[in-house]
């Protein structure tokens, strides 16, 4: 007997299998959009550029989370805005860079960013290991601190897949250690011997967070400004090519560990196709903006949601350690990064 078929107006119509999918995750959806909503209208409010809405968010969602039983009705969209949403915020992130930006660095400024990147990421990793650290949350801080901040930490736990306290404790090492630098930086330039163009280049390869570069770097003028924002936005690249050799070290078990389940992160490809599409198309102002915003807001959301989900007891219960490889890896990177300046006579 032949199955029957579903008519045309019968296909039309929601599936009743997919209106409850869509239910269940909109209460999570709404929560973690009024945060972002939240963090991105105080930060346009104060002023304050350098008040990065991922970190208010994270904030936000640790309040929420510590301070009042979470519904578990918000769970599954929780969960969406921490994995599909996240994923597709930082292939967005591509469209924030051109390959013509980082190419005008020229080999030997691209050389210093890569090799700074490199040995300090490694650098916190082996030293983690030895302060007995664990595995995720050093992978996760090396990360934000080699990298790029709270973005590069997130991006990493899609290979890592540490606990959400763990994330929590880098980004708190990140944002701490990148506004020290911040404030720091403009008051070392002179002093150390700087140029306007070798104290951006500085800025951009060793502070954390990109709004604390632009901040930094712009206090020495245009020239540096400019110099501190491409060699940061080339670290941002640089992001890609880092999670993809983590996962397949991860699967590898090439860690020390037997993880032949971690993800490969493919949506890392998205962020390179869009970076080439930016490369390629000229797009307009507005719409650039307008991009720049919806990435942030998305990031914001997938952080609201590691927030919602992190208990401030377990973060507690990680102790000193982290923070003092946190702080070693912000002073390595930083003297590094400045040896490398000598080294290639910047």
């Amino acid at each position: 007997m032949k199955p029957i078929l579903p008519t045309a107006e019968q296909r039309a119509l929601p599936s009743s299998a997919q209106w409850p999918v869509i239910v269940q995750l909109l209460p999570g959806l709404l929560l973690t959009a009024a945060i972002a909503t939240a963090s991105l209208t105080i930060r346009n409010l104060t002023g304050w550029m350098t008040l990065s809405p991922l970190i208010l968010s994270i904030v936000f969602g640790m309040l929420i989370r510590n301070l009042a039983p979470v519904p578990a009705a918000v769970e599954p969209g929780i969960g969406f805005s921490l994995k599909r949403i996240l994923r597709f915020g930082i292939v967005l992130l591509g469209l924030q860079v051109t390959a013509g930006q980082i190419l005008s660095l020229g080999g030997t400024g691209l050389a210093m960013v890569a090799l700074t990147l490199v040995t300090t990421f490694v650098a916190i990793r082996l030293v983690g290991r030895a302060m007995g650290v664990d595995r995720s949350l050093t992978d996760l801080i090396a990360a934000g601190t080699s990298v790029c901040g709270a973005s590069a930490v997130i991006a990493a736990n899609t290979v890592v897949r540490g606990k959400q306290e763990h994330v929590a404790y880098a980004v708190a090492c990140v944002t701490l250690f990148g506004s020290l630098s911040m404030l720091a930086y403009p008051l070392l330039a002179a002093p150390l011997g700087l140029d306007a163009r070798g104290y951006g280049l500085w800025t951009g390869s060793t502070i954390h967070e990109v709004a604390q570069v632009v901040a930094a770097a712009f206090q020495g003028g245009d020239v540096a400004g400019q110099f501190g924002t491409i060699s940061k936005l080339a670290r941002v690249v640089m992001l890609a090519p880092l999670i993809m050799t983590l996962a397949l070290a991860m699967r590898s078990g090439a860690d020390g560990t037997s993880k032949a389940s971690a993800p490969m992160p493919w949506f890392v490809l998205g962020f390179i196709g869009m970076m080439l599409v930016n490369s390629a198309v000229a797009i307009p102002a507005e719409v650039s903006q307008t991009l720049v915003t919806a990435t942030s807001f998305l990031l914001s959301m997938a952080l609201a949601a590691m927030g919602l989900q992190t208990d401030i007891r377990k973060l507690k219960a990680e102790g000193w350690r982290p923070l003092a490889l946190g702080a070693f890896g912000w002073l390595f990177i930083a003297v590094f990064g400045y040896a490398m300046l000598k080294l290639f006579a910047f």
